[in-house]
């Protein structure tokens, strides 16, 4: 039992650098994103892009370094190429072709300066018969957009969608 006191403040400290270390941890966790675009509002999809760069400098702010992955899934495919998507589901509109080169700017930015990773779902990509060279520099190709967010969050990713 002597023994069992003289531990106790060992054990205390013990406690309480582990608890340090998990708040740490947490912290590092919570620098983990992934945001879900499956939709064919570009005013959304600018909300999203401000969403992204503002989580961006809260992280950095707070000297944390984020990993922030953007997924496209459907309608997003819009957001991802040139291409008129003419025939399909997913054609540009007079409200898209208005802002294109903005958006894709904006995009083009976090993926290069900010070091956003992009995904394109490849079966929403394969189902219109869009060529990969036709999908924007620096976007990579998912086998199953909805299977890399779910992948993600499995890997501690919080999940986003602006609405």
């Amino acid at each position: 039992m002597h023994l069992f006191k003289k531990m106790i403040p060992i054990l205390l400290i013990a406690l309480a650098f582990f608890g340090l270390n998990t708040q740490a941890q947490a912290a590092d966790d919570g620098a983990k994103v992934v945001y879900h675009v499956d939709f064919a509002d570009p005013t959304r999809y600018s909300a999203t892009l401000t969403s992204i760069n503002n989580i961006m400098n809260f992280y950095e702010s707070e000297l944390m370094e984020p990993e922030v992955h953007l997924v496209f899934v459907g309608y997003g495919l819009r957001f991802t190429t040139d291409d008129a998507l003419k025939g399909t589901p997913y054609e540009h509109d007079a409200a898209l072709l208005e802002r294109r080169d903005e958006l894709k700017g904006r995009l083009d930015a976090l993926i290069n300066v900010r070091g956003v990773k992009v995904h394109l779902c490849d079966k929403t990509r394969d189902e219109v018969g869009l060529p990969q060279d036709k999908v924007y520099k620096g976007i990579q190709f998912a086998p199953s957009g909805v299977a890399k967010i779910a992948i993600l969050q499995s890997e501690g990713f919080a999940y986003l969608k602006i609405q």
